[in-house]
């Protein structure tokens, strides 16, 4: 009689929950950290041209040469380094991963922090140690560097600023873990447009340094693409582990088209930017609420009853995130993206209802 997938499947993944993605048609979707704006309807013209005269028929370039060429002038790479692209900044999370999951490896991360970090740990068979935050979400620099120079992992995973908290980490805390750590330390700079703040000018400061971003924050989520710069040593040995052809000609036509547009994204991102104080101080003003501060495009609060609280949105047609059971700091906690400012009226009256 043939096996069970449960008899054949390694035991940790049978473990594991899937990443969950909540269904959200008709709802005001506040619960991925969306930039909520579409191209200007001119430019979504252009970019349906340019699309349609790429070669689907082939298969894509396999580095993304002109891309990283693009995004290194773009992005303001400093000279002499290297970019890999991913699909989507999930697929680097996993590349690098996989590249240093030697035999005893450890993976060090403060907690909490993004899931996919720990789920890529034990999906390659890496140690994973965490190091709890303080109780206001920030770094405690002393405790991290100290288990740093105990444990000596290959690789050190710090969102900046970290999501689900959106707190930004103090920059001499950031490089005193640099300059504690032997192995590698991936800055997942995700909101970066932000936060305006970042290591890239810093790369070659220090050769264990990986900067690792996404424009799907930008507004791009839909097309999946990551990039990472490093030394070239680095970006020579995660080149084995991707995939060929990892980002595809779609993607790669879409994120050329929209660079040579950066302008237009970067003002949505300064609109978001305004909106976030505009929504951060009315949320603080609701009865019960805390809010932490936030240098992303979303805010993570705590109420008084997370579910009874999310429940209430989701009936009002607002869908947020809840993280109340993910870990013991987020109990009771929400997070809420920054949406248009239609999209934030909406949550901030549906938001007061819920909490009565």
């Amino acid at each position: 009689m043939p096996c069970t997938p449960l008899e054949l499947v390694r035991p940790e993944i049978v473990a594991l929950n899937a990443y969950h993605v909540a269904r959200a048609e008709g709802m005001v979707k506040l619960d991925a950290m969306e930039n909520p704006y579409r191209l200007p309807e001119p430019l979504r013209r252009q970019l349906a041209e340019r699309l349609a005269e790429a070669e689907i028929n082939r298969y894509p370039e396999p580095t993304g040469r002109e891309l990283r060429e693009l995004l290194a002038r773009k992005m303001g790479v400093p000279a002499g380094m290297e970019l890999l692209l991913g699909n989507g900044s999930d697929d680097l999370i996993q590349i690098v991963t996989f590249a240093l999951a030697r035999p005893g490896a450890t993976m060090m991360i403060p907690e909490p922090t993004f899931v996919v970090y720990r789920m890529d740990a034990i999906l390659s068979g890496m140690r994973l140690a965490g190091v709890p935050l303080r109780a206001d979400f920030s770094l405690d620099r002393d405790a991290f560097v100290a288990q740093v120079r105990a444990l000596r992992p290959a690789l050190v995973f710090i969102a900046y600023p970290n999501n689900p908290t959106g707190v930004l980490y103090g920059e001499e805390d950031v490089a005193a873990i640099l300059r504690a750590a032997e192995g590698l330390v991936v800055l997942d700079e995700a909101y970066h447009a932000f936060a305006q703040k970042s290591f890239l000018p810093r790369l070659a400061e220090f050769s264990n340094l990986a900067v690792m971003r996404t424009v799907s924050k930008l507004g791009l989520a839909g097309i999946r693409l990551g990039y990472l710069a490093a030394r070239p040593e680095w970006v020579e040995q995660f080149n084995k582990v991707r995939q060929v052809y990892n980002v595809g000609v779609l993607t790669q036509t879409a994120a050329k088209f929209a660079l040579e547009h950066l302008d237009v994204l970067e003002a949505q991102a300064a609109a978001i930017r305004a909106e976030r104080t505009r929504v951060g101080e009315a949320l603080a003003a609701l009865p019960g609420v805390t809010v932490v501060p936030s240098q992303a495009n979303f805010f993570l609060v705590r109420v008084p009853d997370a579910n009874r609280t999310f429940d209430g949105l989701r009936r009002q047609g607002v869908l947020v995130r809840n993280f109340h059971g993910s870990h013991p700091m987020l109990a009771d906690c929400l997070r809420i993206t920054v949406g248009t400012p239609e999209e934030n009226r909406i949550l901030l009256t549906a938001f007061g209802e819920a909490l009565q």
